[in-house]
């Protein structure tokens, strides 16, 4: 296949997905090829799906190939990581350009999507099962991921946090959105400016080894992967039973962050609330866990507490944003 330009059939998808994924691996018992495969069976899972769709969720005017097969597979991952467990396999749907679109994608590119993903399938040990191929106008991903428990045995649910707790993340809010903006205006070139945010956006970094950190901790109460923003996952996470007082200092924001929003003039604070595809993980824990927090995750954040009321404040003003909707109208 290395002298082809292009993939003309389902069968040269099949040879190159085959050359970057292995087919064999000690929890498949039948591998791709076959109507179903068949793993190992385990005492219980974790499953979720994702959609990354074209001109929805990635623009190929700023997004390599490499980039696009790398964060399709990296915010499934990172879904595992938010309930404190670990991966454990993975089923891809693709849907591809057809070549009379202005999303066809030669053979290189295909290499090049299949490879980035693949490293971050190794990375985590992931056997990819299956899937399906369909031609279509742009191109998209749909990837069901599935997990276990680690050590704990223990999976980190939302809603299961009481007033008192602290609230906690793991990782950095707002970078991922300046990236977003920032490539949106300037393209590439955005790079140049704010290198960190941009590379939040594009390549993120599943945080397992912090899920699994977190489930082994008695006194860590829930946790959640922050993907639509803190604003808008925050109340999600504690439910609608509780509120939360939030205390988060400009000196906590990243650096690329605090440029943007200074580059355009926008408030900070709550640029970094309104985020969106963070993929760092929002916890709640007990005081007294603390100790353990600093000592097993120092790179934790301390950004609140749980409250008994319904509302919500930042640094002792109330708050009132929404975040990131998918229906909504997005300008």
């Amino acid at each position: 296949m290395a002298h082809c330009t292009t993939l003309s059939s389902e069968n040269d998808f099949l040879q190159l997905i085959h050359k970057h994924f292995p087919n064999s691996h000690e929890r498949m018992l039948i591998g791709r090829g076959d109507d179903c495969a068949q793993l190992r069976g385990q005492d219980s899972i974790v499953m979720t799906t994702d959609i990354f769709l074209e001109n929805v969720h990635f623009r190929r005017s700023y997004f390599s190939p490499a980039d696009i097969g790398h964060k399709a597979l990296a915010v499934n991952i990172s879904d595992i990581a938010g309930m404190g467990c670990r991966p454990t396999g993975f089923s891809l749907g693709l849907i591809v350009p057809d070549e009379h679109s202005g999303s066809f994608m030669q053979a290189a590119e295909w290499d090049e999507f299949f490879q980035a993903m693949s490293a971050l399938a190794a990375e985590h040990n992931l056997p990819l099962t299956g899937g399906d191929l369909s031609l279509g106008p742009c191109l998209g991903i749909s990837i069901t991921i599935w997990g276990e428990p680690g050590e704990s045995g223990r999976v980190l649910t939302r809603q299961s946090c009481s007033p008192g707790d602290v609230l906690f993340v793991c990782g950095d809010l707002g970078l991922p959105r300046a990236g977003l903006l920032a490539l949106e205006e300037l393209g590439p070139e955005a790079r140049k400016l704010y290198p960190g945010a941009v590379n939040a956006h594009l390549r993120p970094l599943p945080r397992i080894a912090d899920g699994l950190q977190l489930a082994e901790i008695p006194g860590v109460h829930g946790a959640m992967d922050i993907s639509d923003g803190l604003a808008r996952d925050l109340p999600r996470f504690i439910g609608p039973a509780c509120g939360a007082d939030l205390n988060i200092s400009a000196g906590e924001i990243p650096k690329d962050v605090r440029t943007y929003t200074q580059d355009n003039g926008l408030n900070p604070l709550h640029f970094t609330l309104l985020g969106g595809e963070d993929y760092a993980l929002l916890g709640a824990a007990s005081p007294d866990a603390l100790d353990a927090l600093k000592t097993h995750l120092p790179h934790h954040t301390v950004i609140g507490t749980v409250t008994a009321t319904t509302a919500l404040s930042l640094n002792g003003e109330p708050l009132d944003l929404t975040g990131f909707d998918h229906f909504a109208t997005h300008e």
